[in-house]
């Protein structure tokens, strides 16, 4: 790689397309590493707030959306002009599941169709959704070469798996940042950039590799979570407490991970990636039986709480109070939120529900419109159960335990050194 686009790279202008939970966090970071960020996303709403020094993540404050805009190297539009006039290009868009529960990238595409239009000679471009292997060089090559450039000669191209972890304030830059690029002058381009922005940077020998990376991470939580469902359901039957049993395990120095149960995986990542993989060993004629056996516990659990909670009330006409609706603690996310699906299904069974959630003020259910409550003991004494499905760490849990009628904590939230009779764990 030439010594100039080295150069480039370390002092250049970084584009980011897509400005979420994975993007903006990451915008942040070039920009407190010295570097000119043009944030890019077709959502207008986005950009008019972060352009007013709004934040809409739960790990951003507005302060923090304040001091980005102050550095004067942070700027937001809902158009990709910025893309020419950039040294490297972070594609950070959203790879969801079609409704078939198939890989959609249609998000990937387009962006890619964007940045084909605008890709100018010696451009870096980085692709960070989390994908299955086999995306970089199938999708992103075929529609970027329609520009008349050549990857690895007249452009480089390299995957970097996003490693945000969502409520956790650890400082993005110290997790080490896996890449790998398509031929040497990529990776070595790519590998220039983020030593600028991280504390390590991990090279591995293609972009297959490092996509493969993220949907292991991701499908080894998966598939031992889904394990914990399943042995809580199973300890349930044995009259068995699961999470004493789990933290008698952790006591071995060796050879055990700890994993939680609970209402059920969501988020973007965990529950989706895994079915990324799948799709992929499908095309390749191979069969992968964890994921699909992880996949059906996942999808059982709504259904199974729902049953724990009706087991608990004596009531004709239940109340039932749900404590957290985001996906995972701490997060205003409700992405695949186990959750909402349990509020959905006690609904449709003709249950008065209820919910509090700070990071979740207000959500459509249907055509109805729902607040979050706040939670006063008045308030708890008059639903028949409580269900705590998301342990948001501001919770008073044991204003909870000591006023409920009765409480289902699917996430140890209330401590077992106090006593609550009227606590039930998953």
């Amino acid at each position: 790689m030439a010594k100039s686009l080295t150069k480039e790279l370390c002092k250049g202008t970084v584009s980011i397309v897509g400005l979420g939970y994975v993007g903006l966090p990451l915008a942040r970071a070039f920009v407190s590493s010295g570097y000119v960020v043009k944030g890019i996303d077709l959502d207008a709403r986005k950009i008019a707030g972060l352009n007013s020094g709004k934040s809409y993540l739960s790990d951003m404050s507005d302060k923090d959306i304040e001091e980005l805009n102050q550095t004067g190297r942070f700027s937001c539009q809902a158009t990709y002009d910025a893309v020419s006039q950039s040294d490297t290009v972070v594609i950070c868009v959203p790879t969801p599941l079609t409704e078939a529960g198939l890989p959609d990238l249609t998000h990937v595409e387009r962006a890619a169709k964007e940045l084909a239009d605008r890709l100018r000679k010696n451009q870096l471009i980085v692709l960070e959704s989390s994908t299955f292997p086999g995306t970089t060089d199938e999708h992103l090559v075929p529609i970027l070469e329609q520009s008349g450039f050549k990857v690895g000669v007249d452009f480089f191209l390299a995957y970097s798996p996003e490693r945000i972890n969502p409520g956790d304030p650890t400082d993005l830059r110290s997790i080490p940042k896996v890449l790998g690029g398509i031929g040497e002058a990529s990776t070595n381009a790519a590998a220039a950039l983020y030593r600028n922005v991280f504390d390590e940077v991990v090279v591995v020998s293609s972009t297959r590799v490092a996509e493969f990376t993220k949907i292991l991470e991701n499908t080894q939580r998966f598939i031992n979570v889904s394990l914990c469902n399943e042995l809580a359901m199973l300890c349930e039957r044995l009259d068995i407490n699961i999470w004493e049993a789990i933290a008698a395990a952790d006591t071995k120095p060796y050879g055990f991970t700890v994993y939680h149960p609970g209402p059920g995986i969501g988020g973007h990542c965990i529950p989706v990636d895994p079915l990324y993989l799948e799709f992929k060993a499908q095309q390749v004629g191979f069969s992968s039986g964890f994921i699909r056996t992880a996949q059906e516990i996942n999808q059982k659990m709504p259904g199974y709480i729902i049953e724990r909670i009706f087991k608990l009330m004596d009531s004709d006409q239940p109340k039932v109070l749900i404590v957290g609706l985001a996906y995972k603690k701490n997060v205003n996310d409700i992405r695949e939120s186990s959750a909402v699906a349990v509020m959905e299904k006690l609904r449709a069974r003709g249950v008065e529900v209820s919910y509090h959630d700070r990071y979740i003020p207000e959500i459509r259910i249907g055509s109805t419109v729902l607040s979050s409550v706040e939670l006063t003991s008045d308030r708890i004494q008059a639903f028949d159960c409580v269900a705590i499905l998301t342990d948001h760490d501001y919770v008073d849990y044991a204003l909870i335990a000591r006023h409920a009628r009765i409480v289902l904590d699917t996430r140890h939230a209330v401590p077992e050194r106090e006593v609550h009779p009227n606590v039930v764990y998953l």
